[in-house]
């Protein structure tokens, strides 16, 4: 399995294909990712703030996988589910693609042509999108076994992108977090904090 940057989403016609500019291979992400489970995953001490330098740390295609691997050691598994759920679409859109009845023979044949073009761009999206996911959940089991109160990160979009999806994440567990996501401005730098603003009541102990 291997992970790579390829694109935003195609828009795929008998006339060409088109990219959705607003929704970005989520390969984009996946440093961010990776480095915040880098930074939160680790002994506590009760009441101390824990600061870690992202600059100089960049996680390669090897490193992600083995990073995801030390968490969910089948994960390959849970990824291949969406490939082949991918691959099931594609099939179903060359069906259509041919039993079309508003475009010539001749546009049918283009369609197909085109969906074929970019079967591998929009598998490899899919692994990608999988990917990104899991490591989100990964954060978000950190955040909660560790009762971990707020994460603040620089004011980049990659970064908020991430804290938005773990949010999503910590509302949906069986015993669901709230959460605010702030912005605020110190010393001349905008910073976002995650902040963990209720925990649903009743919720027995992790260990």
């Amino acid at each position: 399995m291997k992970i790579e940057y390829v694109g935003p989403k195609a828009k795929i016609s008998s006339t060409g294909v088109d990219f959705d500019n607003n929704k970005d291979d989520k390969f984009k992400y996946l440093n961010v990712a990776c480095q915040l489970i880098d930074a939160l995953d680790h002994e506590y001490i009760e009441d101390k703030t824990y600061v870690y330098d992202s600059n100089g740390k960049n996680f390669n295609s090897s490193e992600t996988l083995a990073l995801i691997k030390k968490y969910r050691p089948d994960f390959e598994k849970e990824v291949d589910l969406h490939v082949d759920e991918t691959k099931a679409e594609i099939e179903d859109d060359l069906l259509r693609a041919t039993d079309n009845k508003v475009l010539c023979d001749e546009e049918c044949q283009v369609l197909r042509k085109n969906i074929m073009i970019m079967k591998k761009y929009n598998i490899q999206r899919t692994v990608n999108k999988a990917i990104y996911y899991i490591l989100v959940e990964i954060l978000a089991t950190i955040m909660e076994r560790d009762h971990i109160d707020y994460v603040t990160v620089p004011m980049l979009q990659e970064y908020t992108h991430v804290l938005h999806s773990v949010q999503g994440v910590l509302t949906k567990l069986k015993f669901p977090i709230d959460t605010d996501l702030d912005i605020y401005e110190k010393d001349g730098e905008i910073f976002a904090t995650l902040k963990v603003v209720s925990i649903t009541a009743n919720k027995p102990p992790l260990f």
